[in-house]
């Protein structure tokens, strides 16, 4: 028997789910004993149902009755909510899919109330059994036919007490032009649109051709659909493709009990900025993360726990299905979610997913006396805070065990003294942290700070880099390293600067303070030469590269005055409105500068939403550190970069661009400072030194209290009790020497280094009043910093930047290599390149050489392969450049794929007729099967254009060809042959 979609993979997911093997005819029903509690097939023609019915009435009226006293007291109640079911289904046309989806899921959900009850009481209407699974019927059935608009006959349904909830499209696993993504856009574009009232209850549709799988929420553009991986899935990077592991995450995500659960928990209607309604349902990671953490809360013995999923995917949804389902949970006594960011623009990207959603009882607080009266008041809701609102927090403000903290971006400010006080002030509550990079550093820890001892590695659930790439959560990052040759006359700036000494009777001192504070990078940098150089390279980058594909771009300069200087270069190459400063202003600003750039919150979320508008002027933002953490622009797809920065911040920064877009395949990064390798350390996690670090600093707890002890003896006799002026002077009495106050001083930087390193730790709350007292006066008898040259920097510092800049000369700008940041690339960043991963590298080209024997590009590159391998057997290569030789190789492998691939491309259309005209070939066709697809092959692409499939005229210009080469030419007058063929070539070209 031949593969085919039916057989192989249709059959295949019925056979998984329910255990019946519809192949087996005389077993048809039969199925294992495994599957009694779980889906049942039943085949489409035995269902009691019409045309035209998407309710199995019979099997949702039983429902009703079994789950509902009050109808088993009255079953003809039962048709009375039937009634107001159909009605929702038949106005889907009037108000729309998801709103007609929203409606039906409240009744599914059991939030719709009927007065069935004594005295015409309200009662709640259940539907579904969320408490006792098993007590629900689960129906699956296959070639569903269903009239609406027009009739349809979706491949896979799944029906829950004769609802159908669920609707999947199975494709051939033997084509290679065919992928889950024709199922998906046939569910998408063809199913939704012609019988709409199948989605009405719909909870997600599937797709697959037996290689992966796919699933949705209905109407979510198919760029957004997601892959459903199983939890402790190990197999990173070499995901393994095929139906064993499409029928483990089929079974896996189509379980009846998770199935319930993202129905109740995890769906989401959320409204944007254009008032637009759609659904949202959770990809795996939210689903297993958010879950993980409400098990624990439930649990209660752990009272933490890290979440670490790479930027991007998704960790503000993963807080809101945390917090609804948290708050859903009637085992937590109306517990209080509070979830905190360290930011405006994360608050304000938070508090924007949450109220998007219409999740109810969410408070954001603008103060800190908000935030401490709703604690005092012990408030059961959903609040939405900054770690800075706790500053001067009391202790034990709120005792109770059911407050849960969600931490978002847990690697900042959350781990200091706020941290602390916050962590004094709900001495009781649960606390996570969600991160997507992590600090594994002594001062500054997030496992430390958040990890539970329980969890391996340190953290409670991760998603990785390589995760989101191979799920297509996020894009990956393309560098594009542009580096400015700046040649600093330095021989005149010295001449000129000494005249300049004399001329304002500078001593040496001050020249030399004003010399080191004009050197500063910051000012080589701001170089007009140099600023108008990378401008103009960024004005026909983004216009060749960027602008035609409708994306847009942010330029991050090295600080606030650089931003001015880049949008006025940028004004000569685009109009004014094209870009826009987001900077802040402070108090200190000159008036002038502040009345020019300063914006509030609402005008920065109106830069934002402008931006975010594909129909807008406004291409660049232009900043410096604003909007480079909680900026949410899918439309963003290349940041020019000219700004050092590090660590998890760089990482942060440059996955501004990794969002999901239409038509958008990578986030670009065109790097004119040279951040790329800060890039790859920033990536890197070696799981041992977090270990290393985090039992490091247990240690460090057992020095606190003697390093404490040490430097308090230098106050020997000092009443620590005595505030002002008094007390300070009696403190500073007993260091009176300098050499008591660099002894001081000398213990107080090791105690101060032992206190960040430790903090949030609540070991530092027995020693909180003796540290403050110390650090105060430490900061009494501090020599001031940098006072030398202060003043006279304001009066002088102008001139003297001027006089550098004339003479620094700025050369080009130099396109280096193109980096791709993808999960190849990743891996090796993570698997340093040691000698056994250069002799994988070899086998793996050893295997593709074998694969193409015949063709002589790769029979080239195998013997230059081999020609390297004697080399370095013999010596004469160094190590270094064997491993550059063979990723040249290598490289050139890659290229030489993708080519025989577009040539394959290219051919497919040509060979898919000639499957179609020896498959149907009889004794009338003439044998002459290759001229006659030659001759049409060669006329199809003579006549056709972009997108003629949509146009009447394209359709009739093939048609009209295609007519003259069967008919007149081969005489082979066959409606069906031609009918066929047509559609072939409507596919295939």
């Amino acid at each position: 028997m031949a593969f085919n979609e039916l057989n192989s993979v249709e059959h295949f997911i019925i056979d998984k789910l329910t255990g019946v093997n519809l192949n087996i005819k005389e077993h048809l029903a039969e199925p294992k004993t495994e599957y009694s509690k779980g889906w049942q097939y039943i085949a489409a023609n035995e269902l009691q149902r019409g045309l035209n019915e998407v309710l199995l009435e019979a099997e949702l009226k039983e429902a009703l009755v079994r789950l509902n006293p009050e109808i088993s007291a009255k079953p003809e109640l039962a048709a009375e909510v039937i009634y107001k079911l159909r009605a929702i289904l038949i106005a889907v046309n009037q108000v729309g899919l998801v709103k007609a989806n929203e409606e039906f899921f409240k009744w599914m959900c059991g939030d719709k109330t009927m007065p069935f009850g004594e005295n015409n009481r309200h009662v709640p209407i259940r539907l579904i059994d969320f408490e006792d699974v098993s007590n629900n019927k689960y129906i699956v059935t296959n070639q569903f036919r269903l009239h609406h608009r027009e009739t349809k006959i979706p491949d896979v349904v799944l029906f829950i007490n004769g609802i159908p909830v669920v609707v999947g499209e199975a494709k051939t696993p033997i084509r290679p032009s065919v992928s889950w993504l024709d199922g998906a856009h046939e569910v998408h574009d063809i199913y939704e649109n012609t019988i709409p009232q199948l989605f009405v209850p719909n909870i997600l549709s599937f797709a697959t051709e037996g290689k992966e799988f796919f699933y949705g929420a209905l109407r979510c553009p198919l760029e957004f659909w997601s892959p459903w991986r199983l939890e402790n899935d190990d197999n990173e990077l070499a995901k393994s493709l095929g139906l064993g592991e499409v029928g483990n995450e089929l079974s896996h995500l189509l379980n009846p009990k998770r199935l319930l659960d993202i129905l109740l928990n995890f769906s989401l209607f959320t409204t944007n900025k254009k008032k637009h309604r759609s659904k949202v349902i959770p990809r795996f990671q939210q689903y297993e993360g958010a879950n993980k953490l409400v098990s624990r809360v439930v649990e209660g013995h752990i009272k933490k726990g890290l979440i670490w999923h790479f930027q991007g995917s998704g960790k503000s949804l993963l807080m809101v299905f945390a917090a609804q389902k948290l708050r859903r949970n009637t085992k937590l006594k109306s517990p209080t979610v509070i979830v905190l960011v360290d930011r405006t623009d994360l608050d304000t990207q938070i508090s924007g997913t949450f109220n998007a959603a219409d999740i109810p009882n969410v408070e954001t607080t603008d103060s800190i006396s908000d935030l401490q009266r709703l604690l005092e008041r012990d408030t059961r809701k959903i609040i939405i805070s900054m770690i800075h609102k706790f500053r001067d927090a009391k202790p034990n403000m709120n005792t109770r065990d059911n407050i849960i903290v969600l931490v978002d971006e847990a690697h900042r400010t959350q781990e200091g003294d706020l941290g602390r006080q916050m962590r004094a002030a709900l001495p009781n509550a649960f606390l996570f942290g969600l991160t997507g990079t992590p600090v594994n550093k002594a001062d500054k820890n997030t496992f430390w700070a958040f990890g539970a001892e329980e969890d391996k590695g340190g953290y409670m659930s991760r998603y990785t880099f390589q995760d989101s790439l191979r799920d297509k959560a996020t894009l990956p990052l393309h560098f594009e390293p542009r580096l400015v040759d700046v040649h600093v006359d330095k021989e005149t700036i010295d001449k000129l600067f000494e005249d300049f000494k004399e001329e304002t009777a500078l001593t040496d001192d001050e020249a030399d303070a004003l010399n080191k504070k004009s050197a500063k990078m910051s000012a080589f940098l701001k170089s007009p030469e140099r600023i108008a150089k990378i401008v103009k390279d960024i004005a026909t980058h983004f216009k060749e590269k960027v602008e035609p594909s409708g994306f847009k771009g942010m330029i991050v300069t090295p600080d606030r005055l650089a931003c001015v200087l880049y949008k006025e270069e940028l004004d000569n190459y685009f109009p004014t409105e094209a870009s826009k400063v987001v900077i802040s202003t402070s108090a200190n600003d000159e008036l002038e500068f502040k009345q020019k750039w300063a914006i509030d919150k609402s005008t920065q979320e109106k830069i934002v939403d402008e931006f975010n508008d594909a129909q807008s002027d406004l291409k660049f933002i232009i900043v410096t550190a604003k909007l480079l953490t909680g900026f949410d622009a899918p439309i963003l797809q290349t940041m020019y970069l000219d700004k050092s920065i590090k660590d998890h911040t760089l990482l942060q920064a440059i996955c501004r661009t990794n969002r999901l877009y239409p038509n958008k395949s990578f986030g670009r990064i065109v790097d004119y400072f040279g951040v790329f390798d800060d890039t790859a350390k920033a990536l890197e996690f070696d799981e041992k030194s977090i270990a290393k670090v985090i039992s490091n600093l247990s240690e460090l707890r057992d020095k606190l209290p003697e390093a404490m002890r040490d430097t308090l003896c230098h106050f020997n006799g000092v009443d620590r009790t005595i505030d002002g002026f008094e007390g300070l002077e009696k403190a500073q009495e007993a260091i009176n020497t300098d050499e008591k106050k660099d002894a001081f001083a000398k213990d107080f930087k090791y105690l101060s280094k032992l206190w960040e390193s430790l903090s949030p730790d609540r070991i530092l709350d027995l020693f909180q009043q003796d540290y403050k007292w110390l650090a105060q006066v430490y900061e009494s008898v501090r020599p001031p910093a940098d006072s030398t040259g202060k003043l006279l920097w304001f009066a002088l510092g102008a001139q003297t930047t001027k006089l550098i800049h004339e003479n620094i000369h700025v050369g080009d700008v130099h396109h280096l290599e193109e980096y791709i940041l993808d999960a190849d690339v990743v891996e090796d960043i993570f698997n340093n390149p040691d000698p056994k991963n250069i002799k994988k590298l070899e086998k793996i080209l050893i295997q593709r050489f074998k694969k193409h024997a015949d063709n002589p590009k790769f029979k080239s590159l195998s013997e230059r392969l081999e020609e390297l391998r004697d080399k370095a057997e013999q010596g004469l290569i160094s190590s270094i450049d064997f491993i550059k030789e063979l990723c040249k190789i290598a490289k050139a492998t890659v290229q030489a794929e993708k080519e025989l691939e577009l040539e394959i491309q290219e051919k497919s259309p040509k060979a898919a007729l000639t499957e179609l005209f020896l498959e149907i070939k009889n004794e009338q066709t003439p044998a002459v099967v290759e001229r006659i697809v030659t001759d049409i092959d060669a006329i199809v692409r003579v006549v056709r254009f972009p997108g003629w499939q949509k146009s009447i005229q394209g359709e009739r210009e093939v048609q009209k060809e295609l007519r003259k080469i069967l008919w007149a030419k081969y005489k082979i007058k066959d409606q069906i042959l031609f009918d066929r063929a047509y559609a072939y070539i409507k596919e295939y070209y």
